[in-house]
């Protein structure tokens, strides 16, 4: 027996499974025994050692290197660093209905609020 899968109405025939547009649906994959999530690919993980014994193994040469850059180059070499071993700070949005609260909550962040910016 043989079988042809087509397109039909814009739905793709993946597997067993029929998909508008052709994209699994969301938790869904094709190969539910593949990767877990979050655990990056053998490549990535084997450039990520090379890189690391890399730069390990040639620390002093590297050193020597910025050191021997302008000041407004080496400064612009650590900036690029940094954003490899600090995380990026996001901005975070808190909507807070102040007319719910009582008079001792709104008493309390005041507070809170007053207390942070003498102790900064």
């Amino acid at each position: 027996m043989f079988f042809t899968f087509a397109p039909v109405n814009n739905r793709k025939i993946t597997g067993m499974k029929a998909v508008k547009g052709g994209k699994f649906k969301k938790g869904e994959s094709g190969n539910p025994a593949g990767r877990p999530k979050g655990k990056p690919n053998r490549t990535t993980g084997d450039l990520r050692t090379f890189v690391n014994e890399l730069l390990n193994n040639n620390r002093k040469q590297i050193e020597s290197d910025l050191k021997a850059l302008e000041p407004h180059q080496r400064v612009a070499i650590f900036e690029r660093l940094l954003s490899y071993s600090i995380p990026k700070m996001q901005s975070v949005e808190a909507k807070v209905d102040f007319s719910k609260m009582t008079d001792e909550q709104l008493d309390t962040i005041i507070n809170e609020i007053t207390r942070d910016l003498s102790d900064g």
